[in-house]
């Protein structure tokens, strides 16, 4: 079997996470790296063994030497790398949310289509065992109808880091895009996508949203109730709601063990490790779709990433957090 060779644009945590799982990925093979400047580049490839440093995104894109990209630049990069390396026919595997806006995501898919490459948002989430099985729950009625969710992903910053790109409103900061956008998907995961209405609140900081909560209604009565904050820690945990009892979640939108509360009193705990860091999942998908030639996800669709993204415009219309890229379709 062919591998397919992967070049990382980026050089920070996530790209880090993403080079540990790649190695355990029989499909897939870590030949370069790209970063803004050649120190970072080759300090990255001297730490997990890449044979190609590239100190720019250019000269990556270029290469005849890779088949594909993970996109690991703060949000305000997403559409710009990922466009730069489809428009050189490399496939792109880029981190969540795809875009800042739902327009740059439908230009980002656009741009897969004319050039006749694979796009994917990193929505890992949707690919670890824990979210299969309960999916699975889910659609097998042990828990009857789902009638509620609610998730948290709330997670505070140290005061030395306040230059995050999480704080500025240029990078497409702030809670939502960051962590809201698991919540959102846990929530259409198993809900659906009926919502009859959306009502939002979110506390400010330097632009952006340090906090915001948002209480979804659906057509079917049912009510998801989710919050994201990077100023404010709160359980990271989340709950599907049923007729017949319960399910508990610790790291709700990528749960390893599944904790059941039926109504009878029975409890039932069911354990679903990652393969490794959580990211095996998709570089393996991602690698999968490629081989197969599809032109998208069967699982992390376009459909289901536009759909969040909207939902993510809407959420920041009733806020007040606009980007300097809402206004301006030059801004990178």
């Amino acid at each position: 079997m062919k591998k397919l060779r992967f070049g990382i644009v980026g050089t920070g945590v996530i790209a880090h996470r993403f080079a540990n799982a790649i190695k355990n990925v029989e499909g897939a093979q870590l030949a370069a790296v790209a970063s803004r400047t050649q120190a970072n580049a080759d300090a990255f490839g001297d730490e997990f063994g890449i044979p190609l440093r590239f100190g720019s995104y250019e000269a990556m894109a270029q290469s005849d030497l890779i088949d594909a990209a993970y996109i690991a630049v703060p949000h305000s990069g997403h559409m710009a790398c990922s466009c730069l390396m489809m428009n050189n026919g490399k496939h792109v595997l880029c981190e969540k949310p795809l875009a800042v806006n739902s327009e740059q995501a439908r230009e980002m898919f656009a741009c897969a289509e004319r050039n006749g490459v694979f796009l994917m948002e990193a929505m890992w989430a949707r690919l670890v065992p824990g979210t299969l099985k309960m999916l699975e729950l889910v659609q097998n009625g042990v828990l009857g109808e789902v009638t509620a969710v609610e998730g948290k992903f709330c997670y505070t910053m140290d005061e030395d880091e306040m230059g995050h790109h999480v704080f500025k409103r240029e990078n497409g900061g702030g809670s939502l895009l960051d962590v809201g956008v698991y919540g959102l998907n846990f929530a259409s995961w198993y809900l659906g996508k009926d919502v009859a209405s959306i009502k939002a609140e979110a506390t400010l900081f330097n632009g952006v949203d340090s906090h915001t909560c948002v209480l979804m209604k659906y057509k079917s009565g049912a009510i998801a109730d989710i919050s994201s904050a990077i100023l404010l820690r709160k359980p990271n945990e989340g709950f599907v709601y049923g007729t017949k009892g319960y399910a508990r979640l610790s790291r709700f939108y990528a749960p390893q063990k599944i904790e059941l509360h039926f109504n009878d009193g029975r409890e039932e705990t069911i354990d679903a490790p990652y393969a490794g860091n959580g990211f095996e999942e998709q570089i393996a998908h991602f690698c999968d779709c490629v081989s197969q030639g599809f032109s998208e996800s069967p699982v992390v669709t376009p459909e289901q990433t536009l759909y969040i993204m909207r939902q993510m415009d809407e959420i920041r219309a009733m806020t007040g957090v606009e980007y300097p890229q809402d206004n301006d379709k030059n801004y990178i």
